[in-house]
């Protein structure tokens, strides 16, 4: 599948919007509630089975998406913010909560996220420091992203949970 090219155009989500996706541990999505079809522009058969990464907007710092990539592996839950690419090249920005599910023995069977309306506060943070990061990004891949994050983080005296969820209270 073609990826569109981006445009300015923002969609914004309503305070009561909520998206639902499950994806296999692949990352292929398996089930889009309403709302997540609607925003994307894609019809439901477009996204189902095609990788989750459909919806990656280029302003996306890879380094969040290893980041999330680690922690659900690791069964563990993580916030994040996310810019989303719609099928017409428009963008909805997202406050996203990942989850494992698992199995009877505990291994992971599926992922599901949940994303809400990102807080004025957090929009008012988050697209500056994504730009940073990709900007630290092209000169010094992705380990020169994950650099610039720990730096930042530890100039704020806190840890990326810490700050992902101060930024959406």
């Amino acid at each position: 599948m073609q990826r569109p090219n981006p445009t300015q155009i923002e969609k914004k989500l309503n305070s009561n919007d909520f998206i639902v996706s499950k994806t296999d541990t692949k990352g292929k999505i398996l089930y889009g509630n309403k709302t997540f079809i609607k925003i994307s522009g894609y019809a439901e058969s477009e996204l189902l089975h095609q990788p989750h990464s459909i919806l990656r907007h280029p302003d996306m710092p890879k380094i969040i998406f290893k980041y999330l990539w680690e922690r659900i592996q690791k069964k563990e839950e993580i916030f994040a913010y996310v810019k989303n690419i719609c099928k017409d090249g428009s963008y909805y920005w997202v406050f996203a909560n990942v989850t494992t599910t698992l199995d009877e023995r505990g291994n992971i069977r599926d992922f599901h996220s949940v994303r809400r309306k990102a807080s004025d506060k957090a929009m008012a943070v988050i697209p500056g420091l994504y730009k940073e990061l990709l900007a630290a990004e092209r000169s010094g891949g992705v380990e020169g992203s994950m650099r610039a994050l720990e730096t930042i983080l530890t100039q704020k005296g806190t840890d990326y949970d810490q700050f992902i969820l101060s930024l959406q209270q």
